[in-house]
């Protein structure tokens, strides 16, 4: 059974550790910051405890799982996640403060576990993909981003052949639309949300694509 100080200073440390991501959340404008990270932080470790110590309270007299009042945690907090979540076009926002929240829960059942090293750890590692992975991402990103509407004939392959040229000069694709472009099934209108490096020129692309066999007609949106 755990005591009451041993309570109050679990809570403490999940109102901490919480804080911390949260406000990493908070500094960057995301939807969910620091109050939503402390309080999910908060009610994860008091679940936690709630689970252990009611299986203490029971033990003999029941097959309770003191682990199951807990798991609810971890498939409950999906519906909170889902509502930073926001698509705008072919651009989905709100999955990494998603998965910050579902983090925080575990960390939240962590120290309400005793396990405060290992929340420790998590929040210490949840802070360095936040930040430095960050800047390593959008220097990997840099670029920019446009779409392409390509008239080609239906036949296999042909989609294959324009994404391995895209492929090999390191275009992106970040959205793809496949139609019919006439009644008849002969040809296709493709449109593509492609992200190019800074030293691709979309222009080059647009000639190159012309060049490949089956493409009949290539322009910028």
């Amino acid at each position: 059974m755990i005591s009451d100080l041993d309570i109050c200073i679990r809570v403490a440390v999940a109102f901490v550790l919480g804080g911390i991501i949260g406000y990493e959340r908070q500094s960057r404008n995301k939807w969910a910051g620091l109050r939503t990270h402390v309080l999910v932080c908060l009610g994860s470790c008091l679940i936690m405890i709630l689970s252990i110590n009611i299986y203490y309270s029971v033990q003999g007299q029941t097959n309770a799982d003191p682990a199951r009042l807990a798991a609810q945690v971890v498939s409950g907090i999906g519906f909170l996640g889902a509502g930073t979540i926001m698509k705008e076009g072919a651009t989905v926002k709100g999955l990494t403060t998603a998965a910050s929240i579902w983090v925080v829960s575990g960390v939240g059942l962590a120290v309400g576990a005793g396990y405060f090293w290992g929340a420790l750890f998590t929040t210490c590692l949840v802070l360095l993909t936040l930040t430095t992975l960050s800047r390593l991402e959008k220097s990997y990103s840099q670029g920019y981003t446009a779409t392409l509407l390509l008239s080609i004939v239906d036949k296999p392959g042909q989609i294959g052949k324009i994404g391995s040229y895209l492929g090999q000069h390191c275009v992106s694709i970040r959205d793809i639309r496949i139609e019919e472009h006439d009644d008849h099934g002969h040809s296709l209108l493709v449109t593509l949300m492609l992200h190019f490096p800074d030293r691709v020129n979309v222009n080059e692309v647009i000639a190159n694509l012309m060049a490949i066999d089956g493409v009949m007609a290539v322009k910028r949106e």
